[in-house]
């Protein structure tokens, strides 16, 4: 597992583990690492077959492999608790860390995530498998923006969607390997097992989210037994991106009730 740690460098700073979607790349969080960085240790990582990580994810139990991944990093650094931030796939791995590891939970993030796929989630995957397949993967690094940004975003900054098309197709992650991360995806269901999940938890949202309706966070709020919701009315699926000073503000916030709890 190839991961970077970011800010303090203490062993008993306060820790964060930033663990992305299904893109699986570390640098998504790049707009989060400055912020965070003055008041946390952050560790950020690529996911298995992701980036500079090797590997590729298996054909069963997807997300538990993920998230032993995550173990792995925990187990090389001695944390013995860390805050765990989430978005979409990177979220299923936290709710999967926090049902079997909850021990070394100090709090949850879950960005646009789900305890159960949406119809809707899996309607947006098999367009986007289709294009994979039917197309190539030009065409599904092409269309990728569509399912993590809103309209406005992308019209205004056509630089910044070109670098990220570049980046992209110079590193994709795979056929094999982003396939099995989809099916880990659609097949992850705990949305009976919420109420075992004690840990503080922030539930993010937005209500244009192409992808995940944020209906999906609403149960995680209201199935969790210590959860708070923040609802925004626009971001995308990629909130963190497009107004990371509200999404930052939400969690450095967040944090700071639980230093003071």
């Amino acid at each position: 597992m190839h991961y970077d740690i970011h800010g303090l460098t203490s062993p008993d700073a306060q820790t964060i583990l930033l663990s992305s979607g299904l893109g699986g790349s570390g640098g998504y969080w790049a707009l989060q690492i400055p912020a965070l960085s003055q008041r946390f240790r952050v560790i950020t990582y690529d996911h298995r077959g992701c980036g500079r990580t090797g590997g590729a994810v298996p054909e069963v139990g997807g997300i538990t492999a993920m998230a032993d991944d995550v173990l792995e990093i925990v187990e090389a650094l001695k944390l013995e608790k860390f805050h765990f931030v989430g978005h979409a796939l990177g979220g299923l791995i936290g709710l999967d860390l926090a049902l079997r590891r909850p021990e070394l939970i100090e709090s949850l993030v879950l960005i646009n995530a789900w305890s159960k796929a949406d119809p809707h989630s899996g309607r947006c995957f098999d367009v986007r498998i289709a294009l994979l397949e039917n197309s190539g993967v030009e065409a599904f690094v092409r269309a990728q923006p569509l399912f993590l940004y809103p309209a406005i975003y992308m019209a205004e900054n056509p630089g910044k969607m070109a670098a990220e098309e570049a980046h992209a197709l110079a590193h994709f992650q795979g056929r094999d390997n982003i396939l099995r991360r989809i099916a880990a995806l659609r097949a992850f269901d705990v949305d009976d097992r919420l109420g075992e999940i004690q840990r503080p938890t922030l539930v993010i949202a937005t209500r244009d989210d192409l992808l995940v309706p944020y209906s999906r966070s609403l149960r995680l709020a209201e199935g969790l037994p210590n959860a708070n919701l923040v609802l925004t009315v626009a971001g995308g699926h990629a909130v963190n991106v497009t107004y990371p000073q509200t999404f930052n503000s939400a969690v450095i916030h967040f944090l700071s009730t639980l230093e003071h709890a």
